[in-house]
């Protein structure tokens, strides 16, 4: 009979901690930055109008810096891994048999006989030898590669997502209490989102709801008390 084979795969979590970081991060920055902005202009008794501009111009140049920072710092990133895979090119191409033997003791030293070493560097240096020394000498692998455009896109869109629900309350509130409403809506989202993240990391998720209330609190209260201070009709 034949001998059914089945294929078991375990999810890590480590394996989300970078688009995890990065998603988080940005909608945080989205929704307390321009929260807080918006926050800060309602309080000063700003005109409707202004306090809907001022929105529009935080979620703009917030998301625009977001990605600019994020494609120069992945862009470093990826100018170093570049650096490194040419000097590693380099090194196989004028010293194949030092570097097969620098392959083989790294698998030494990872608990593998020095005879098994030698043939699993063999074989590997046979299937795809630059991949091989980038993986297990310099720590590089294809699915972790340095993606300037992509990281500042993604930077951007968490950005805007984030700063999002300020923005449309500015546009959409027309009452009274705007500035209650900001910040209960606001701390709600940021509880949100810091559950969310705690869990698909692995944690219990209220650790992350109130480490994110707290520095979401402190800044809406700052820029709150700032346009409480300056409170003049500037519409």
């Amino acid at each position: 009979m034949p001998v059914e084979h089945h294929h078991h795969h375990e999810s890590h979590r480590s394996h989300n901690a970078g688009w995890l970081r990065a998603a988080v991060l940005g909608a945080n920055d989205g929704l307390i930055s321009t929260g807080s902005l918006v926050l800060g202009m309602a309080t000063a008794q700003a005109a409707p109008a202004t306090i809907l501009l001022s929105g529009l111009a935080g979620l703009v140049a917030g998301a625009l810096s977001m990605a600019a920072g994020e494609y120069v710092s992945v862009s470093s990133q990826a100018d170093a891994e570049e650096a490194d895979i040419r000097i590693e090119r380099a090194a196989l191409e004028q010293h194949p048999e030092a570097e097969l033997q620098e392959l083989t003791q790294i698998y030494i030293q990872r608990g593998l006989e020095p005879a098994l070493a030698r043939q699993v560097a063999e074989q590997l240096t046979a299937h795809d030898v630059l991949a091989a020394h980038l993986r297990d000498e310099v720590g590089i692998h294809e699915v972790q590669r340095a993606r300037p455009v992509q990281a500042a896109l993604a930077s951007a869109g968490a950005f805007t997502l984030g700063a999002l629900p300020p923005v449309l309350l500015a546009w959409l509130w027309s009452g009274p209490g705007l500035s209650t409403v900001l910040v209960a809506s606001s701390l709600v989202l940021l509880a949100v989102l810091g559950f969310v993240a705690e869990r698909v990391a692995g944690g219990g998720g209220i650790k992350g709801a109130l480490r994110v209330l707290l520095w979401g609190s402190l800044a809406q209260g700052a820029t709150a008390l700032i346009g409480w201070l300056f409170g003049v009709n500037v519409g």
